[in-house]
């Protein structure tokens, strides 16, 4: 079968393996560089991967060949955990932090998630998505071709909605992929404070029912931390979205270990996220009950803190993770992959190999797209990240620039 086209002569093709599960332990060390090599695609689709020139079947009178010496490639970065849509911002936060204010502190006194409540109520639709639409493109120059994002800053259902709606007309429009998250459990809104379970008790019995009707949301999610959910109160929400059908993710372990990691080793959840504080009993339950860590390294960053979630620790007990950036407008004001590859070498002491493997291919499992993207396998959509660098190396050792040089999705270049 000839190519439509063939990108050749990479320095290097990093190839993620897929074994079928996600990749954990000493399996995250491991992945196939093509030195050399080549990438066919046939109908947005990965034909076929290989070294020096390209197998002569694949090469057909009209198929288009584009040389990329000293450049490498990855499969399509996904970010597969952010708070995408969002109104206003909260530079204003910033000097309580550098005066030591910590972020449960200022959600209590009313800023934090509620401040961007407030303004995210306030926003329309068009506005919501210009902003969103804006953010999206800062993670396609990045590198990134798939991500999750989350609602969270309505906490009514018609702020809810319209987030999951602006992600649903985003999905559509914009070059990226999206995967949508139900998080309406993201926080108590001023409404209910003192008042848990009556918020919980909407969420279960008005919101989720009619996110499912509308199918607004694929995964569902809930921040398990002391002050916003209790684990009993994350477990009756999480029960009932497994009912109805909904793949789960939970918060937990961010600031206080409160029971969330023992949940998600409980239910199954796909993936537990942050795990900042877990402790060496919950790494063990989620190596054991397959929970993928999906872990957030620029938000301890942006919080001035110095909890790195374990990441030796959790590939040493054999747990799959990701790396994500948590784009958000409070603790993660970032859209930008590669800053969070970084950190999770330097602060992590994650390697190049580890690193990419988190951000393809076990990324691609925690958002549920793994028969679809985040290797080269044959049959895999032709997304495809390609740097400006010499070998994978690299794009660790020149930290904090840009060095994506183009990216393709669906076998279409779609920026550079």
């Amino acid at each position: 079968m000839f190519a439509d086209k063939i990108l050749t002569h990479f320095n290097q093709v990093f190839c993620p393996n897929d074994p079928g599960h996600p990749l954990a332990g000493k399996e995250m060390a491991a992945a196939t560089i093509l030195e050399d090599g080549y990438i066919a695609i046939k109908d947005g689709k990965i034909l076929a991967t290989g070294t020096g020139e390209p197998q002569a079947d694949l090469v057909g009178p009209e198929t288009i060949l584009l040389s990329y010496q000293g450049k490498v490639a990855t499969p399509g970065l996904i970010d597969c955990h952010t708070h995408l849509v969002y109104g206003g911002s909260r530079e204003h936060e910033f000097a309580q932090k550098l005066a030591g204010v910590s972020y449960l502190d200022i959600l209590a006194n009313g800023g934090g998630i509620l401040s961007t409540v407030r303004a995210t109520r306030k926003a329309d639709f068009d506005t919501l998505y210009q902003k969103s639409y804006r953010l999206l493109d800062y993670m396609l120059d990045h590198g990134v071709t798939t991500v999750e994002a989350k609602s969270g800053y309505g906490l009514d259902w018609e702020t809810e909605k319209r987030q999951l709606e602006v992600v649903q007309k985003l999905h559509e429009d914009h070059p990226i992929d999206l995967v949508s998250t139900f998080m309406a459990a993201h926080a108590i809104p001023s409404e209910y404070k003192g008042n848990n379970q009556a918020y919980l008790d909407l969420i279960i019995e008005s919101m989720l029912p009619q996110v499912k009707e509308e199918n607004l949301a694929e995964f569902c999610d809930i921040f398990c931390e002391q002050g916003v959910f209790t684990a009993e109160e994350a477990r009756s929400l999480l029960t009932k979205a497994k009912d109805m059908g909904f793949k789960l993710r939970i918060h937990a372990d961010e600031i206080k270990s409160i029971g969330g990691v023992d949940l998600a080793a409980e239910l199954g959840t796909v993936s537990a996220e942050h795990l900042m504080v877990i402790t060496d009993q919950g790494i063990d339950k989620l190596s054991q009950a397959k929970v993928i860590g999906n872990l957030l390294p620029a938000t301890t960053f942006s919080l001035m803190e110095d909890t790195y979630a374990p990441a030796r620790k959790m590939l040493d007990k054999g747990m799959a993770i990701t790396l994500s950036t948590d784009s958000n407008p409070g603790s993660c004001p970032t859209a930008n992959l590669q800053f969070v590859m970084q950190l999770g070498s330097f602060m992590m002491r994650l390697t190049p190999v580890e690193i990419l493997n988190a951000v393809t291919i076990n990324a691609a499992y925690s958002v549920d797209r793994q028969t679809h993207i985040g290797s080269f396998h044959p049959g895999k959509a032709a997304d495809i990240t390609i740097f400006d660098a010499p070998n994978i190396d690299f794009l660790f050792y020149f930290f904090a620039t840009n060095l994506t040089d183009q990216v393709y999705k669906k076998g279409l270049c779609v920026r550079g």
